[in-house]
């Protein structure tokens, strides 16, 4: 199997993820690594999410849980 780099539809495809990533994260004016952190532990995470608690227990949650509530209640 050959890297990404030798598939142009894979190097364009990732190009647009990192474009959105980066504009998604452009509109979070406050709190916005709290936030971004939080939407990629919704997407991430098996099954739905009924309790924040939840989302601590994710491999992406690398914050304390006061920042995820810092974050939701303080995040634009």
């Amino acid at each position: 199997m050959g890297s990404v780099q030798d598939e142009p539809g894979r190097v364009e495809a990732l190009g647009r993820l990192c474009r959105f990533r980066q504009e998604f994260y452009d509109c979070l004016t406050r709190r916005a690594d709290a936030l971004f952190e939080t939407a990629e532990e919704v997407l991430c995470t098996d099954g739905p999410v009924r309790t924040l608690v939840d989302l601590t227990l994710a491999p992406e949650h690398r914050r304390g849980h006061g920042a995820l509530y810092d974050g939701l209640n303080s995040g634009r």
